[in-house]
């Protein structure tokens, strides 16, 4: 039982790791994850720039609530197009008004194609409808935002039996791209290769089983060491040796030489 607990514990110490240590070693690496961070994102930044390519979005909005037999707008009115408005946006996307969109603008989509083009929300829990259409096309993308909500507004009021919305505003023609968006890919593609860096470095870490301190010694045979043998320039201390030799030689000699002389003397 103590061989299976001792055991454990060697299973243990092998898996162990200093955090403060590893962050360390990152730190000491700081100039490759700096160079991994820009170049990633540099990366990132021209392959959105070059591969993918742009899109526009047009939005259109409709309003649930009309008024019944020309009058004002009453609380019956009002309750019906809360209530509404959410079958609207479902029955938007049906077959028989995309395809109805695809008729009129003459398109080559087919239901699947242009259904994935569009979005549509119901505006905080309000009575408005927002269509979104987004293609590579930005006058395109205007014209099925429009379309479909005027097919919307001749069909489904005759499908649901319920009073026929209006459009509140109109898709206007989009000036500017609503994605890809080169910062956020960029920034993506940085935070991406520093991640497979540290990866790496971690590994590598890992991987390192000399030993570096009198701590890394105990942990790994049990006792403590006696004594440390200090990091230095050993090729330096080497030289500095030669050249005291070097100096006790010539005062040796000079000794000898002034012994030699007072003895003549």
């Amino acid at each position: 039982m103590s061989q299976q607990i001792n055991q454990t514990n060697t299973d243990n110490q092998e898996i162990e790791i200093d955090l403060l240590d590893l962050l360390g070693f990152y730190m000491s690496k700081l100039p490759y994850l700096i160079l991994a961070l820009v170049i990633g994102a540099a990366c990132a930044g021209i392959f959105t720039k070059t591969m993918i390519p742009n899109k526009y979005t047009a939005t259109s909005r409709m309003y649930m609530v009309s008024a019944s037999s020309d009058s004002v707008v009453n609380l019956s009115d009002l309750n019906l197009g809360t209530s509404i408005s959410s079958d609207y946006v479902e029955l938007m996307m049906s077959r028989p008004v995309i395809e109805g969109v695809i008729r009129k603008l003459g398109l080559d989509f087919t239901y699947e194609q242009l259904s994935s083009m569009i979005s549509l929300s119901v505006v905080n829990n309000t009575r408005i409808v927002k269509i979104a259409a987004t293609t590579l096309d930005p006058q395109l993308s205007m014209d099925i935002a429009n379309q479909l909500a005027r097919t919307a507004r001749q069909q489904l009021p005759r499908v649901m039996e319920a009073p026929t919305p209006s459009i509140a505003e109109e898709a206007v023609l989009p000036t500017k791209k609503s994605s890809p968006s080169l910062t956020r890919n960029a920034l993506i593609g940085g935070l991406l290769a520093l991640v497979v860096v540290l990866a790496i470095l971690t590994i590598i870490y890992m991987m390192d089983d000399t030993l570096k301190t009198s701590e890394d010694v105990e942990k790994m045979f049990g006792v403590m060491p006696l004594s440390v043998i200090p990091e230095g320039d050993i090729a330096g201390l080497k030289k500095d040796s030669d050249s005291v030799r070097r100096r006790r030689h010539r005062k040796k000699k000079k000794s000898k030489k002034s012994s030699a002389g007072s003895v003549a003397t």
